[in-house]
This record gives structure tokens, C-alpha cells and sequence, in this order.
């Protein structure tokens, strides 16, 4: 052996265990080497490791998404971090400073807790959490040193906190090669630190510790196994991290095995995101013990018919929920990252005094924290027995009904852009009382123009004289004959008519299912029964200026925004959560309600003074007219003044007030 290289410490640990090809170098590359030694990397992240690698990841979309790679940042991990045990343990630190015994036995418990990540990638969760259990060690060594200076000959027989505290598991080889070596790198890192503070000679090498990172399957893992019973039952055992976000449209084979597996004996989970079996399998380690867990998630988990599914079985399990940021914009130092809307949800299976709610005033702005005493799955301050469920009809009295718009089922061949409508003209004008508007939830907020061909009532003497529409006729029935599905089939006899005809006879109010959440207010209207809503829009039939100011109304957009479903980010609208368990106010006659109908007119009367602005105009943040947001500002106070007298501040407060009235609503229900 070269004498130079003997002069180096042993290291063992199987860092070096494989034998890897020198790279051949040039002169760029050796240039590039040379200026990396100017760099202090002494004190580098250790997050930056899952930051490289996805930077690898990058260049392959595909995967990144197959895998649900989305690397936190530091920042969002201490968010998680803090939040589960982080400060806590820094507050009771602070209150026993000058306790030399308190101290000590603190110290041991330090050195006592393990840190467990499911799902740990490249490993950023687990060490960022070891970095700051040894960070607060050293100011408990500090503390212990000041108060008893004398008996303390050699620093590091009280550092106590080692890297075997850590266990994570990650499928992938490369992600979990590079998280043992991630903890090794920061265990040195603080080693130096504490030599720093107190003049020790700490190293640890060779390596005879290292953290336990499983390249398993972390959803077919028994993770109770994984500690013992003392440990689980004290609850030193602390469960953390950023599990996979795969929607189920790009979820692999074995993916969806997995999530059958987790998910088998729950019903309706087919709804349920892949991220919400960590949440399951977490419920399995922290029932009956006193474990704490918290999780990264997409915030679809809070939202929508999901809620229900997954809380009903948490739920059972006892889990109640002491930690909740609302949705924030998933941020880290990664290039090319995925546009993901995120929550963290901390729970337990017991009862914890210390319960907090993180509010975002935007995706991407600071949190405000709030201390509650209690919190709801739909992470706001309210009951959290309360699950909003799906209803066909509606839950007040005197509502009217809502329903899809028409489905056409016709493989296009009844729909036409503006150009194939003048051409069809063209040729065919006694077609044109057969050509209607049609429009979906984009057509209607950006002025799209689109038609389709509404051959309701069209008698086969007038079809016959209209060739190019019976060719698309034909088409029609051509498309539905050749369906995989014996309903769809069944069309094919009746091809001048919409698959599903749900439009309305008389002036509607329409709902666009989707919709920016970069909008105050979803853009509702009223339409003539002449425009054709497709099944992408709501209709309410019959709907009047009462209805529709509840509807554009801030209670009605709170509600929207807590219960209804999300897709990156954006409003769905759904008919069955959102708009049938809307509580409404109670029996509203004479002037409030008039305030209402009146402050709906000028909404409707301020929209009328754009006229060439389309809604999604009218509805940006940065082009709402002002006199548009004063109309809308004197509806929310209307509204409001029909569900009590003094107007709410917040969304909150008005979140708190709807799911009290709910639960009001529901508990007659629940007694049939």
C-alpha cells in the first residue's frame, strides 16, 4: 500500500467495500476536481444529496413520477420536524437548564428516541433529524459542562446520540445507498462541531455504527417489527417523512398491488391516493401505543370524498390529528421541480393537549401558526368526528336540485369548432336552428366558442334534407356501436340524441366544475336553456339570485375551498360533497334576504359593464374590476348577516361556524 494512503484513519462500514472505476479525466475535468478543493465542504446540507439526485431524476420525468419523487426541502422538513417532536423537546430543554440531574436524564433520552422514515429516499428527512437531535445534545452537554465543570475529563462519553437511532426504508438501491452514507457524513459533520465547542478529539471511525436503512418494500413491511415493544409502548419511536405522491392514472402495476394490499378491507378505496396507505400503515404502529407520526402529503387527502374514506378508518383506530399545515406550495432546491400542493399531518393514537394549525394566506407565503383544541381531518378547528360525505340530494330543506350538464357520447362527431360550424352553415343552412352554443367548464370562463349539433326533436324528413349532419349522425352511431360497454351500445339506436340529455328547460345557473384556486371566487352564472352546458359544468334549474349569491358568496367559496377536491391545486366542484352538504342558513325570509337577492343583481349588474371581458377577466386577482370586488364584498357581508349578525374575519371563522351548523344539520340524519 502507498505510504501516503496508509496515513489515512480506517474507516470500515462498508463504504468502500466495492471496487469502482477510476473515471478518466482531461483537462477540463481535472480542472473542475482541482476547484471543487476550494470549496469548505465541511458544512455542507446533507438535504443536498436528495436535491442531486434528483436533479438526475429530472431528465426523466416519467420516473420521477412512477416513483412520486418529490425531495423536500430543509425547509419543509423542519416544518414536519418541528412540529412532531422537535419542539417540544426544545421547550423542555429550556425548562430544565439549571438542573444537573434533569439534564442528564434528558440527555439519555435523547440518545433513547428512534427516528423513523418509511419512506426515506436519499435519506434528507432523517438526516436533517439527526442533525438537530445532536445540535440539541450539544447544548445539553454545554449546560451539564457549565454546571459541573470539574467532573467532566473526556466530552464524549455523555455524547450519547448515535446514527443507530436512525431507521429508514426505501425501495430503491440507489436512493437508500445514498441516505447510510448521507447519516454517516452528518454524524461526522456534528462530530466536528462538538470538537469545536469543547476541544474533544470525537471521530468515531473506524465505523461500527451505522443507521438502518431497509431496501424494502416499505407498504409489505410489518413495520411494528422494527422496534420493540418498549420502545413503541413509551413512544420513543417517532414516524416522519415525504411519502410517494403517485396519482392513480400514473401508478405502475406493482404500485396498485401494493395500494390493494393496504387498502383491502377498506371501503371506497379506490379514491384514495397512493400516499394516503403510509398514513394507514403508520395508524397500525401508533394504535394502542404511545407513537407519533407525521407525514408530508398532496393535500388531496384533506379534501374531497377522500376525507371520509380514509378518516373512517384512522378513526377507528383512534388516531387524532395534533399538528396540520394547510396547503402550501411543495418548494426545495431541486431544478425542474413537480407542481404538487402539499399539507403535513401530525397524529397520534391518543389525545395530545399541544394541538396546532399552520394557515397559508397563499400557497406560497409564511405560515401563521394557531394553537386550537382540536382539529378536524379537513384540518381546520372544528369537530373531528365530522366527515362530509357523498349526498345525491341536498342536505336543506327547499335547495334546489343540482345535476351534471349533457354528456354527448359521441366521439366528437356532434360537436364543432367555429369554422367547422360556418362551413356545416355553409352548405347546409337549414341546419342553423339545429346549432347550438355549447360549452364546458373552460368554454364558459374563457369565451370560448364551441357548438354542437342539438337534433332534439329533428323530424327524419328535415335530416334527410341535411346530409353532412346525417353523416355525423352515422358517425355517432358508428362511435357507440363499437363501445366496449352494452349501455353505451344501446345509444347507438337513438344517434341524433346527447348519450345523456340533463339539459335544462328554462334558465339554469351554471357551475364550472373546475376552476383556478388562484380565483377569490369561481365564476358562477346564469344561462338561457339555448346554451348547451356539458357534463363538465353544473346546472341548476330554475336557479334564482338568492341561490346564486349564497353560491358566489366567501361562506360558500370557504366551504369550496375545505371540502371539495383539488387538482394541482385548482377547484372541482363536485355536486355530491360539495354543493349537497353545503349548510345553508336556516329559514331566511323579508329584508335579509332581499339584501341577499339585491346584492347578487349588482354583481351580476357590475359583470354587465365589461362587456367585452370574459370571466376569467373579471375573476383574475390582478384585472377584478374594483367596482366588481366592492359588489362581491357587499354580498359576502349580506350572506353572512344570514347566517348570524356579527360578520366573521376569517375563513376560519367561517369554517368553524359551517361545520358546527352541519353538524347540526347531519345529527337529526343520523338517528333514521
Amino acid at each position: 500500500m502507498d505510504e501516503d494512503l496508509k496515513t489515512l484513519p480506517y474507516v470500515n462500514g462498508g463504504l468502500f467495500s466495492e471496487t469502482l472505476p477510476i473515471p478518466t479525466f482531461n483537462v477540463h475535468t481535472r480542472n473542475l476536481l482541482l476547484a471543487s478543493f476550494e470549496f469548505d465542504w465541511s458544512t455542507i446540507s446533507p438535504a443536498i444529496f436528495g436535491s442531486m439526485f434528483q436533479a438526475v431524476m429530472s431528465r426523466d420525468p416519467e420516473q420521477r413520477h412512477s416513483l412520486g419523487g418529490h425531495y423536500t426541502s430543509e425547509s419543509n422538513i423542519l416544518k414536519v420536524l418541528r412540529g412532531l417532536f422537535l419542539d417540544d423537546l426544545n421547550a423542555e430543554f429550556e425548562s430544565i437548564q439549571h438542573d444537573l440531574r434533569a439534564l442528564r436524564a434528558f440527555n439519555d433520552k435523547l440518545s433513547s428516541l428512534k427516528l423513523f422514515d418509511p419512506a426515506c429516499g436519499c435519506g434528507n428527512f432523517l438526516v436533517i433529524a439527526y442533525r438537530e437531535l445532536r445540535r440539541l445534545e450539544n447544548k445539553v452537554l454545554e449546560r451539564i459542562v457549565a454546571l459541573q465543570p470539574q467532573a467532566i475529563s473526556d466530552i464524549s462519553i455523555l455524547c450519547k446520540v448515535d446514527v443507530d437511532q436512525l431507521t429508514g426504508i426505501e425501495i430503491e438501491e440507489n436512493p437508500a445507498a445514498i441516505a447510510e452514507v448521507a447519516t454517516w457524513i452528518t454524524d461526522h459533520q456534528m462530530n466536528q462541531q462538538l470538537n469545536e465547542t469543547f476541544g474533544g478529539s470525537l471521530t468515531r471511525l473506524p465505523l461500527t455504527k451505522s443507521a438502518r436503512i431497509l431496501r424494502e418494500n416499505a407498504l409489505r413491511r410489518n413495520w411494528r417489527e422494527l422496534f420493540q415493544a418498549d420502545d413503541l409502548a413509551a413512544g420513543r419511536v417517532l414516524v416522519f417523512g415525504n411519502p410517494p405522491f403517485v396519482a392513480k392514472a400514473n401508478r405502475s402495476d406493482s404500485q396498485n398491488a401494493d395500494h390493494d394490499l393496504v387498502c383491502s378491507q377498506i371501503r371506497g378505496a379506490g379514491v384514495l391516493d397512493y400516499v394516503s396507505c403510509w398514513f394507514i400503515k403508520a395508524s397500525e404502529v401508533l394504535d394502542g401505543t404511545r407513537v407519533k407520526a407525521a407525514f408530508v402529503a398532496t393535500n388531496s387527502i384533506t379534501q374531497g370524498e377522500q376525507v371520509a374514506v380514509l378518516w373512517n378508518v384512522l378513526r377507528r383506530r383512534g388516531m387524532r390529528i395534533f399538528l396540520a399545515h394547510r396547503t402550501f406550495k411543495w418548494q426545495n432546491e431541486a431544478p425542474n421541480q413537480a407542481a404538487v400542493f402539499c399539507v403535513i399531518v401530525g397524529f397520534a393514537g391518543r389525545d395530545l393537549s399541544n394541538k396546532r394549525i399552520f394557515e397559508y394566506e397563499s400557497p406560497d407565503s409564511v405560515p401563521v401558526e394557531r394553537r386550537v383544541s382540536r382539529i378536524s381531518p379537513y384540518l381546520i378547528e372544528a369537530d373531528e368526528n365530522i366527515l362530509v360525505t357523498s349526498r345525491t340530494t341536498p342536505l336543506c330543506e327547499g335547495v334546489p336540485e343540482i345535476r351534471f350538464g349533457s354528456m354527448p357520447n359521441d366521439g366528437g362527431a356532434l360537436l364543432l369548432t367555429t369554422s367547422e360550424r360556418d362551413e356545416l352553415l355553409g352548405e347546409e343552412p337549414g341546419a342553423r336552428r339545429f346549432v347550438r352554443r355549447f360549452v364546458g367548464s373552460k368554454e364558459f370562463i374563457n369565451g370560448i366558442e364551441r357548438y354542437c349539433l342539438w337534433l332534439k326533436g329533428v323530424s327524419p324528413a328535415e335530416l334527410r334534407r341535411m346530409p353532412h349532419v346525417l353523416r355525423r349522425v352515422e358517425q355517432v352511431a358508428e362511435h357507440r356501436r363499437q363501445s366496449d360497454r352494452v349501455q353505451t351500445q344501446s345509444l347507438a339506436a337513438t344517434p341524433t340524441l346527447f348519450g345523456e340529455d340533463r339539459q335544462p328547460a328554462s334558465r339554469y345557473i351554471l357551475i364550472p366544475s373546475a376552476s383556478s384556486e388562484n380565483r377569490r371566487y369561481i365564476p358562477i352564472g346564469f344561462a338561457e336553456p339555448e346554451l348547451i352546458a356539458s357534463n363538465l359544468c353544473l346546472t341548476i334549474a330554475g336557479g334564482d339570485l338568492f341561490t346564486f349569491g349564497i353560491l358566489m358568496s366567501g361562506m360558500h367559496m370557504a366551504w369550496v375551498r375545505t371540502v371539495g377536491g383539488r387538482l394541482k391545486g385548482d377547484y372541482r366542484y363536485s355536486n355530491q360533497i360539495v354543493y349537497n352538504n353545503f349548510p345553508w342558513p336556516r329559514e331566511i325570509a323579508g329584508r335579509a334576504r332581499q339584501r341577499v337577492i339585491d346584492a347578487a343583481q349588482t354583481v351580476l349588474d357590475a359583470r354587465s359593464q365589461y362587456s367585452d371581458a370574459t370571466l376569467a377577466d373579471l375573476y383574475d386577482p390582478l384585472t377584478m374590476p374594483p367596482d366588481l370586488q366592492n359588489a362581491h364584498a357587499d354580498l359576502d357581508r349580506a350572506v353572512e348577516r344570514c347566517y348570524r349578525q356579527t360578520l366573521f374575519t376569517t375563513d376560519s371563522e367561517r369554517l368553524e361556524y359551517l361545520f358546527a351548523l352541519y353538524s347540526e344539520y347531519v345529527a337529526p340524519l343520523g338517528k333514521l
